[in-house]
């Protein structure tokens, strides 16, 4: 694979934005929010895209027909060369020829298959349901630079933005604190125009308390009160989020697979 230089993002603009699936985490490497890289199989004219970003999730777009773009993606996803040095979350555009190409590897090689969920969001639903869920005795207070910094957890603002200035001043969240720490923080991974990402992460000894919906609650009406789309995706294992997710008022929109890139894959046969 070839590596775009950061100036030529901008090819891949216009192809994530024929992708119906939730592409914002990729959005931001393209649009330099946040570093990433991005691989192509031709610098000059690119026809097929592999977007990862920092927090570990990569997305593959674009055309399929390129064999020696296939045989560097395919080292890359084994790990060949052992140059990649985490593990990715791994997701293929569905509309196009890569999930087959993919689920071939996949039944190949030792990879580790996965659902991540899409869902949209119903304005309508949320309201009607949030009399039902929402402690409104609950104190939720706006992120502030202490608390991003002091942020802990699987979900964590600071793998979405370079840093707590940037942040501040081109995202938001929210939090809840019991006794004085970080119970559950709700937050932007990413803003554009008409959209926003949240992410959410609760402390291990605060669940089960009504906590993240009610920090979640207030990201919504954030959204709400700015004109602006609330994203929700998710694991199809991760329960909480899921069940979550449905009580905010979000429907399943896709369920696609994912795969779990290791550092080693262990090969069959």
């Amino acid at each position: 694979m070839k590596r775009l230089e950061r100036k030529d993002y901008y090819k891949a603009i216009e192809p994530l934005g024929k992708v119906k699936i939730n592409t914002m985490f990729a959005e931001s490497v393209v649009k330099q929010v946040i570093p990433g890289s991005v691989y192509v199989d031709d610098i000059v004219n690119p026809r097929a895209f592999y977007i990862a970003h920092p927090c570990g999730m990569s997305l593959l777009i674009g055309e399929s027909d390129n064999e020696e773009f296939k045989r560097d993606l395919f080292d890359y996803i084994t790990n060949k060369n052992m140059i990649r040095h985490h593990q990715e979350l791994l997701q293929a555009d569905p509309a196009g020829g890569w999930p087959e190409v993919i689920a071939y590897w996949s039944e190949q090689e030792m990879l580790h298959r996965n659902t991540r969920v899409n869902f949209s969001f119903n304005r309508e639903k949320y309201l009607k349901q949030k009399a039902s869920y929402l402690n409104q005795d609950l104190e939720v207070v706006r992120m502030n630079k202490e608390r991003f910094l002091a942020a802990t957890g699987g979900v964590n603002p600071k793998a979405f933005w370079r840093n707590e200035e940037q942040f501040l001043a081109e995202g938001l969240g929210f939090n809840i604190l019991d006794a004085g720490e970080i119970a559950s923080t709700a937050f932007s991974g990413f803003v554009n125009e008409h959209q926003l990402e949240i992410g959410i992460e609760t402390s291990e000894a605060h669940r089960g308390k009504g906590y993240a919906y009610a920090v979640c609650s207030a990201l919504i009406e954030y959204c709400l009160e700015h004109q602006l789309e609330p994203v929700w995706a998710c694991r199809l294992d991760n329960e909480g989020s899921f069940n979550l997710a449905h009580r905010l008022g979000f429907e399943t929109t896709y369920m696609i697979p994912y795969y779990r890139l290791v550092e080693s894959v262990i090969r069959k046969g």
